[in-house]
């Protein structure tokens, strides 16, 4: 069975829209996938609506943007319930904190070329969370750069002096939240250094005891080495350990069932969780 747990579509900053996402997966030979846009929930309904027709059984996700110490943080949550209020407030507060973001940094990027916010909302899709991904769409579609990963690697990277951070809620405490929603957490690419700075060990572990179920440790932007560190780490603390693709369509290289998840780790978060997996 093959199972990935992080994939991203048209309601955040994937480029597939969720059916076509199902499909792809069907395409890829996946089992199981799990839709997990940034900050919303919002392609659930048409992502479940294709289940039939793929015959991929869909895991209900989000991943969260969160912050701690400073540090960017991602929690993805899965099978929690979209509706409570807690979390829901929490997903509109970081969405509506992504935009001015956005908007923020259009006006920053207009400094070395004539970006307008409008080349970029060309890009987003209905109701998306907008994201960093959506700018480099719309400087690729410009000629200012060849893709996401040349954009990313000068006018949007973190270094850069266009780069604006925006607000994030504490991610000990999202834990906590996502859990009384009836969601998993798992803390994707912990160990993501070429991204930023990453965390130490002593927050995953304040995660944990607040209630993290895992670490997804196989992923393309793990080292070997970062991937026996993190393994070494859910063992001591008792995690769940997943491996997932972080597809995002056509706008990054990572490509569905690069990585996968076990069938026993599935059934462990289907266990936790408060809603179930949409099958066939």
């Amino acid at each position: 069975m093959l199972i990935d747990l992080h994939t991203h579509s048209r309601a955040s900053d994937g480029t597939d829209a969720p059916a076509d996402l199902m499909r792809a997966a069907a395409d890829a030979g996946l089992d199981v996938v799990a839709l997990t846009d940034h900050d919303t929930a919002r392609g659930w309904g048409e992502a479940a609506d294709a289940v039939p027709e793929t015959g991929v059984v869909l895991v209900r996700g989000t991943e969260i943007s969160c912050s701690a110490a400073g540090i960017s943080v991602h929690l993805l949550s899965y099978l929690h319930d979209p509706d409570e209020p807690e979390l829901l407030a929490a997903l509109e507060a970081a969405r509506a904190s992504r935009d001015a973001r956005a908007r923020r940094m259009v006006e920053l990027v207009a400094q070395r070329y004539p970006l307008t916010w409008d080349d970029v909302a060309a890009h987003v899709g209905p109701d998306a969370t907008v994201g960093r991904p959506h700018l480099a769409d719309a400087l690729v579609a410009a000629g200012y750069v060849a893709d996401r990963e040349e954009a990313f690697a000068d006018v949007l990277s973190s270094a850069s002096p266009y780069y604006v951070r925006y607000s994030a809620p504490d991610a000990v405490a999202m834990v906590a939240v996502v859990r009384r929603a009836g969601g998993v957490p798992v803390f994707a690419h912990p160990r993501a250094d070429a991204r930023g700075r990453i965390v130490d060990a002593s927050v995953v572990r304040d995660m944990a005891h607040a209630g993290l179920a895992g670490l997804e440790v196989d992923h393309r932007d793990h080292t070997d080495a970062a991937r026996e560190t993190l393994r070494a780490l859910a063992a001591e603390l008792g995690l769940l350990v997943t491996g997932s693709s972080d597809y995002h369509g056509a706008g990054k290289p990572n490509r569905l069932g690069e990585h996968t998840t076990s069938r026993a780790v599935l059934a462990a978060i289907e266990e936790q969780g408060r809603l179930a997996l949409v099958r066939p």
